[in-house]
């Protein structure tokens, strides 16, 4: 598993690229925002993506969720479903903060504990972690011992 990381938003929340080296496949997790750097890299690295996965539903996570969904024709999936209810403030959320207006979506698929996310041969799975949020979310990669954190650890925290 490859992953690349691309800091987004004023916050410099790490919005991720993982690839599948073997089938040039790829997902987008956690796009708060900067829709055309991250279709920048997505097209540098040529891959294909075929998902966008949301660790949990706050603005800087979420905010060009919608965009890049609508852009690659990629199925939204994730969070858990407890974090409805911060998907559905996004338009609060981003007047709140100074954010580019975020409407509130759902996805297309909630996760939950113990899924597998599949991102060509890589497998992903889903550890429901509440804290941060009620509906955060991890994906772990047993091959690799590498975890997509969202925002339950931060560095220096």
């Amino acid at each position: 598993m490859k992953v690349i990381v691309i800091p987004v938003t004023p916050f410099e929340q790490n919005c991720s690229l993982v690839i599948c080296e073997e089938t040039k496949t790829a997902a987008i997790v956690d796009p708060g925002g900067d829709v055309e750097r991250i279709l920048k890299i997505v097209e540098q690295q040529d891959v294909k993506i075929d998902k966008v996965i949301l660790t949990h539903g706050h603005l800087d996570h979420v905010g060009g969720t919608q965009a890049l969904a609508r852009k690659l024709n990629a199925p939204i999936i994730g969070p858990e479903k407890e974090d409805l209810f911060w998907l559905e403030q996004l338009e609060t959320q981003s007047q709140r903060f100074g954010f580019p207006m975020t409407l509130s979506f759902e996805p297309n698929k909630w996760l939950q504990e113990d899924d597998i996310v599949e991102v060509g041969n890589i497998k992903l799975k889903v550890l429901h972690i509440p804290g941060h949020t009620p509906g955060h979310i991890a994906l772990y990669d047993q091959q690799s011992k590498q975890v997509i954190v969202g925002d339950i650890l931060f560095n220096g925290g």
